[in-house]
């Protein structure tokens, strides 16, 4: 079980199958509990252009046949010369691309997604140097667990099979790249071979600790991608943590175990709305949010990434009390000092703007948008001392004629 200090922050083992996140400081909010994810006080950085984020593209379907120009590229790591194979363009676009070494035993022996999977990876770079050797990588195929490469080719191979997959650096470690070893943009050559294929473990059987320790994985991968910006991948590591987690189970849990599995999920929540908030899926954001709470009410997190949603949609008003209720627990933090200022003025500059625009709807010339006083009632009205007063005498004139009428 990692501990609560590991929210939005915690790295995977240092390997190609799970790329590493780099380290991150903690902000005064965040407690050590997760990376820095409050950017206000940080410059703005230029979006990224969610369409060069990694796809999640479902390669389930037959493949495209293979393209009759291609040749296989000279890369070390396996390439025969003269083997008669032809490389597979996976998605088309020659970005990925696939070619059988050793026959497997059979289409019918391909994985399906959600199995568990055991593999043989050799990575190479362009130049044959080998960043990475594991014997039995293990994972759960079409989660995400791994590098998208592995994850859309594996699919694709039968039992036994070994196979050579050379990938562009959007489908490995992009940009960033892995340090030391792994240099920002580069293609990697893997040498796979298919091992074994087994259904998933039944979460209903699962005890409490299994779960939450799968849960934390798939959490853990969450925080990578979000590192490295890849916000949709996030989500989606998110939300399979968290449908562990809400699972059926037909085992009996501890209160520690109980307790554990609340913890996990208010994490997956948290870094849920970080994650949303990227995108700027505000309402779906709002709805993370107030799941946190139903669970922690004085969850500063959820507080704090409430308040900011509530702001984008510029319903002010709302967002203040919760940033103020934020601030009351954790005085001293700076940066829901910043964000409430911030908000206050706003919501002022919104009433005058809102003030001017229902004086000049009104046809008020006057500046300030107090009533008028009495001063200002219209010119013939009559105070209500002197109606009554004429009134009374004309009823006393109407009862004297009637009495002279009488005496005549």
């Amino acid at each position: 079980m990692a501990s609560s200090g590991e929210e939005l922050g915690s790295g995977c083992p240092d390997r190609v199958g799970t790329e590493p996140a780099p380290a991150a400081e903690a902000s005064p909010l965040d407690t050590a509990e997760d990376f820095e994810v409050l950017e206000e006080e940080e410059e703005e950085e230029d979006e990224d252009d969610l369409s060069e984020l990694p796809p999640l593209e479902d390669v389930a379907r037959p493949p495209a046949p293979p393209r009759e120009d291609a040749q296989p590229p000279e890369r070390g790591g396996g390439d025969a010369p003269g083997d008669p194979q032809e490389w597979l363009d996976v998605l088309g676009s020659g970005l990925l691309k696939k070619k059988t070494l050793v026959p497997g035993q059979g289409v019918d022996t391909r994985p399906r997604k959600g199995q568990e999977v055991t593999i043989r990876l050799k990575a190479t770079l362009e130049d044959g140097t080998v960043v990475e050797e594991d014997p039995a990588l293990t994972f759960t195929l079409g989660d995400c667990d791994v590098l998208q490469a592995l994850d859309l080719c594996v699919q694709l191979l039968e039992m036994g099979e070994t196979a050579l997959i050379v990938s562009d650096a959007k489908y490995c470690y992009g940009a960033q790249g892995r340090s030391p070893d792994i240099p920002p943009n580069a293609s990697l050559t893997l040498e796979v071979e298919l091992l074994a294929a087994r259904d998933a473990p039944d979460l209903e059987l699962l005890s409490g600790k299994e779960k939450v320790q799968l849960a934390n994985r798939k959490r853990e991968r969450g925080n990578y991608f979000y590192q490295q910006a890849d916000y949709v991948l996030a989500i989606n590591s998110y939300d399979i943590a968290l449908r562990i987690i809400g699972s059926n189970s037909k085992v009996d849990f501890s209160p520690d175990e109980e307790a554990e599995l609340l913890d996990v999920k208010v994490k997956c929540l948290n870094n849920l709305a970080a994650s949303q908030l990227k995108l700027d899926h505000y309402k779906a954001a709002l709805k993370s949010c107030n799941l946190v709470l139903e669970h922690q009410p004085e969850n500063i997190k959820a507080l704090f990434r409430k308040g900011k949603v509530l702001a984008q949609q510029g319903e002010y008003r709302e967002a203040i009390p919760i940033l103020k209720a934020a601030l009351k627990l954790e005085p001293s933090n700076k940066t829901i000092h910043a964000e409430l200022s911030k908000l206050v003025k706003k919501h002022a500059d919104q009433r005058n703007v809102e003030t001017e625009m229902y004086r000049k709807m009104l046809g008020n010339p006057s500046a300030s948008g107090t009533p008028r006083k009495c001063k200002d009632k219209l010119p013939w009205s009559i105070p209500w001392k002197w109606l009554f007063g004429a009134t009374a005498i004309a009823l006393g004139g109407v009862a004297l004629s009637v009495v002279i009428a009488a005496r005549n």
